[in-house]
């Protein structure tokens, strides 16, 4: 029978949040300590944990046939690589930052400057864009401390919360890309993986939908019924169903997480009680 294979990163939060999903989509992977390459219980597919700087030349070459991999990857070793789903998660952007005690007023500032960076790609193709010239210093690992060695005047790394950027003394300064996980596709993969592919971004589609919403179960008056269903944004129209008290009913729906407090403020107002919040496990549309 055949099987895809999946790049996941080696190790650390990808790793971590890459596993989660496919584990969300039903997936079992027999993992062993230190394994490098690992197989599903109950669906066709191989897992190979790689470097993260490694996989856009792995599916270059149709050694995997698809990768989970942080945009931030792809822009600066595999633009040639096709993306056939936004994750939603391992979300950060790509930086440039200086020290705290340096003014700054602009892009121009950074002229003729030396940028200490792992991801010279991107910040060439910034530089080009904006058209000035710097020197680039290529680091792989820790780029924080190149200012405070006298290395670099500025470097250009990922940022998450900004906390590594504080302990360096640096600050933020301009955002040249934002990046998320993505599930990236080989150029090279065969129908069959083709196939397998469709039956993964199913599964994949199902569980993002539910982690943006959230199931919602109230009790509201009869008389008010009309204005608590106003305010509800659900999938199409909410379930509403008599309760045994007379003059009440029961009302179910969906509400996206982003919206959700608001929302349930002006249900409460509106004369909802008794409301319910329920986890959605899987969401098909």
């Amino acid at each position: 029978m055949s099987k895809i294979k999946i790049a996941i990163q080696k190790s650390g939060r990808l790793n971590e949040d890459s596993l989660a999903i496919l584990k969300d989509c039903g997936i079992s992977i027999d993992n062993g300590r230190d394994q490098l390459k690992a197989a599903a219980r109950n669906f066709p597919m191989e897992v190979l944990y790689l470097r993260n700087g490694d996989i856009p030349q792995y599916l270059r070459d149709g050694v995997v046939d698809i990768a989970i991999i942080g945009e931030n990857v792809l822009f600066e070793k595999g633009e040639d690589i096709g993306v056939a789903e936004k994750l939603g998660f391992s979300k950060c952007r790509v930086s440039l930052a200086v020290p705290k005690s340096d003014s700054y007023n602009g892009i121009g500032d950074l002229a003729g400057k030396r940028i200490a960076t792992s991801y010279p790609n991107t910040v060439q193709k910034f530089m080009d864009k904006a058209g000035l010239k710097a020197e680039l210093h290529i680091i792989n690992g820790s780029v924080e401390i190149a200012p405070n060695i006298g290395l670099a005047d500025a470097i250009c790394d990922i940022v998450s919360s900004g906390s590594t950027l504080f302990k360096n003394n640096l600050k933020e300064v301009e955002v040249l890309y934002r990046s998320e996980a993505v599930l990236a596709v080989s150029p090279r993969i065969g129908a069959e993986q083709k196939a397998i592919l469709g039956q993964l971004q199913f599964r994949i589609q199902s569980v993002l939908e539910a982690r943006k919403n959230k199931y919602v179960l109230m009790n509201a008056p009869n008389d008010k019924l009309d204005t608590v269903i106003k305010l509800l944004p659900g999938m199409r129209s909410p379930t509403v169903l008599p309760l045994a008290e007379e003059g009440w009913s029961s009302v179910h729906t969906v509400i996206n997480k982003d919206t959700f407090w608001e929302v349930l403020d002006q249900l409460k107002k509106a004369g909802a009680e008794g409301i319910l919040v329920c986890p959605i496990e899987k969401m098909i549309l």
